[in-house]
């Protein structure tokens, strides 16, 4: 963890037997173990609740994205009910009656005007 060779760790042990005393030494050996120990699991118990909130987070983004991918082809792509064989049958006869519609709605308005200008005419 501290790359501390053997030399080291003598080196440590010396300084803290000279420090404290044969006497407590083991004391503070056992407070030192504990809260290693303790650390340890603090950090594994932070770990834990990170990753579930990075679960939830996923799990919110791919709803929100999925939502928006529906909505954006549902935008895009209406959803149409129609028979794929009678779909261009129907279409090439609705067609020329839409075209005809419009013939008949341009001949209609020049007679009209037709009508209109003829009695003038003969007034």
């Amino acid at each position: 963890m501290f790359d501390l060779g053997a030399q080291e760790l003598i080196v440590i042990f010396i300084v803290a037997f000279l420090v404290f005393g044969p006497k407590r030494l083991p004391e503070l050996g056992r407070t030192l173990g504990k809260g290693m120990r303790e650390l340890k699991v603090a950090m594994r118990n932070v770990k834990n609740s990170l990753d579930e909130s990075d679960l939830n987070i996923s799990k919110d983004i791919n709803a929100a994205k999925s939502d928006i991918e529906k909505s954006f082809k549902d935008a895009v792509v209406p959803d149409i009910d129609i028979k794929p064989d009678t779909d261009k049958k129907e279409a090439a006869k609705e067609e020329p009656k839409v075209e005809n519609q419009a013939g008949d709605l341009q001949a209609n308005a020049v007679e009209e005007k037709k009508a209109t200008t003829e009695p003038e005419k003969d007034g």
